[in-house]
């Protein structure tokens, strides 16, 4: 039973399931998202792409985020090689390099670390880079990262102008990443960012189209491929 505004906090109390566990608190509210999901909105993905959309739905509490979802090629066996192979991973934020857990990508290659985890947007270098040319920290963080994004898992949660840029050195042929996970959030170069890796790339993608998005839900989002494959092993 759910506490309503009217209610006391003693109430309240006594409506908090206080002695759930971490994964039960999760598998109920999976078991609650699958039974209010909307029957249109369930019926778009098959299984795989449905536990990205649940994921992101859980991160979110907005079943309206997963009509925004759209993949692009196989985002997850290429994600699934790639992990085994233990590809560099490349983010655009600290909060993406701190959320994706490491005991999850160990099972994958045991050779993975935090520090596997590529992130310089607030390394001194990047920084006097950015003042010296007049562009954005994320923007000279990619081209610091340039000569390890061949074959690279990159999640960009944060940054427009990052996944814009990786986009373009991939139309030129400058890197190919493996796969990109592309959710920046914002107002400004934001959507014409996610329509540049859609359209004009033919790199493995999962995308949330619109201004939404985010770091959580980049995490969330390669979090999600990794439990498809460790859920079925």
């Amino acid at each position: 039973m759910e506490a309503e505004l009217g209610d006391s906090w003693s109430e309240i109390c006594r409506k908090i399931s206080w002695g759930m566990t971490g994964a039960e608190i999760e598998s109920e509210s999976f078991r609650r998202i699958e039974s209010e999901v909307p029957r249109d909105v369930r019926m778009r993905f098959d299984g795989r792409r449905w536990r990205v959309a649940r994921r992101l739905v859980h991160t979110t509490a907005d079943f309206s985020i997963a009509e925004a979802l759209a993949f692009r090629g196989d985002p997850f066996d290429t994600t699934l090689e790639a992990l085994r192979a233990g590809a560099p991973i490349y983010c655009d934020s600290n909060m993406i390099k701190s959320g994706i857990s490491v005991p999850k990508l160990a099972k994958f290659n045991p050779s993975y670390t935090r520090d596997s985890i590529m992130c310089h947007v607030t390394d001194p270098d990047v920084a006097e880079a950015a003042r010296a040319n007049g562009t954005t920290r994320a923007l000279a963080a990619v081209e610091k990262a340039v000569p390890n994004l061949d074959g690279a898992i990159v999640l960009i949660g944060n940054a427009p102008l990052a996944l814009a840029k990786i986009s373009l050195l991939t139309i030129e042929k400058t890197i190919r990443p493996a796969v990109v996970l592309g959710m920046p959030v914002g107002f400004v170069n934001v959507e014409e960012s996610k329509h540049l890796l859609q359209i004009a790339t033919d790199v493995p993608a999962v995308v949330l189209r619109g201004r939404r998005g985010g770091s959580p839900l980049a995490v969330a989002a390669l979090h999600a491929i990794m439990e498809e494959f460790l859920d079925n092993a």
